[in-house]
């Protein structure tokens, strides 16, 4: 049996460290610490996690690790091609240890500088065209939901027209259509810009009907009451009361947008639309390697697995995010 504690003399209660002996003194947690707590017990988002951080450091060191283990990726290998049938020489399109992913056919540049290079192109796009759907998506979903009015009328109409409006057929009609410059830009930077603004701009209805329907709720809490009590201007309240308790839903959405944005900027490179030859792009190489599946197939995969797990891990990545930032939406 355990002895009772034993009061000093003259006490009327035992202090609260006591009751706990060897415990500690209890310490409260912020939000912040205890999602991160419960994003450390879902392995699965944990690794997808992890296996984000590899693709945006691989991406940012293309330059080093194509120096350390493969070569340029537009340099010709023409002697690893066979002449005859156009397609690489040895087993499984040509891997060996100077090329760990083959090269490709009819000109034997080497798949994985090219792969490596293709992830700063597609997470480029990706991460801006989020950016901007955030930004936009934002400003307009917490507008139309704390003024409400004709102003969130015009404003969710205007979600259903984009939501309704058919992208990829834009996109086709408009990156078609584009001078040679504009603005100063040309070329490449030009076909990255254009992409950014066509997925971001059409994107942001998806993320501001999310916005509008926390704010909402929001808008009625105990807090605003009492800020807008006090003398809070309109945007005070925005910034200092309102949108600190819209990062957990902003975060988690942007996590789940991004693959999205990967999957679009590979359809456009696919169909001819993306960034342009010679820069290396994943919906590019699939686009190349259509017409080479049924005789050399490990030149599809390589660029459609890069795509496959860059995709899964920001999904599984955004999953556990979100049960971790909201609990309740489990």
């Amino acid at each position: 049996m355990s002895t009772p504690l034993e009061l000093e003399p003259g006490a009327t209660s035992a202090e609260p460290e006591a009751v706990l002996v060897g415990a500690g003194k209890i310490e409260g947690r912020s939000l912040g610490q205890i999602a991160w707590m419960r994003l450390k017990r879902d392995k699965v988002a944990l690794a997808g996690g992890v296996v984000v951080l590899l693709l945006i450091l691989v991406a940012v060191l293309a330059p080093v690790i194509v120096g350390l283990l493969g070569h340029p990726p537009n340099e010709f290998h023409y002697e690893l091609v066979d002449p005859n049938t156009q397609i690489p020489i040895g087993p499984y399109g040509g891997m060996s240890w100077d090329f760990l992913f083959g090269v490709e056919p009819v000109n034997g540049r080497d798949i994985f500088s090219r792969v490596i290079y293709g992830g700063q192109i597609s997470l480029l796009i990706a991460f801006l065209a989020t950016l901007m759907s955030v930004v936009i998506g934002t400003t307009l979903g917490v507008v139309a939901a704390y003024f409400g009015g004709g102003v969130d009328t015009l404003i969710s109409r205007a979600m259903d027209i984009f939501l309704a409006f058919p992208l990829l057929l834009f996109a086709l009609a408009l990156v078609g259509a584009i001078p040679n410059e504009v603005l100063g830009l040309t070329g490449e930077s030009l076909r990255i810009a254009v992409i950014v603004f066509i997925i971001g701009f059409f994107s942001w209805p998806y993320i501001g009907r999310i916005i509008r329907g926390q704010m909402l709720s929001l808008k009625e809490r105990e807090f605003v009451d009492a800020a807008r009590s006090l003398g809070a201007r309109t945007h005070v309240i925005l910034i200092k009361e309102l949108l600190p308790n819209l990062i957990a839903p902003i975060l988690i959405y942007a996590t789940l947008l991004i693959p999205t944005n990967v999957l679009f900027e590979a359809a456009l490179s696919f169909l001819g639309v993306g960034v342009p030859p010679p820069r290396a792009t994943w919906g590019g190489m699939l686009s190349d390697a259509a017409q080479w599946y049924q005789i050399d197939p490990w030149f599809m995969v390589w660029p459609g697995l890069a795509i496959f797990v860059t995709v899964l891990a920001f999904n599984l990545f955004g999953d556990g995010l979100r049960d971790a930032l909201d609990p309740r939406s489990r």
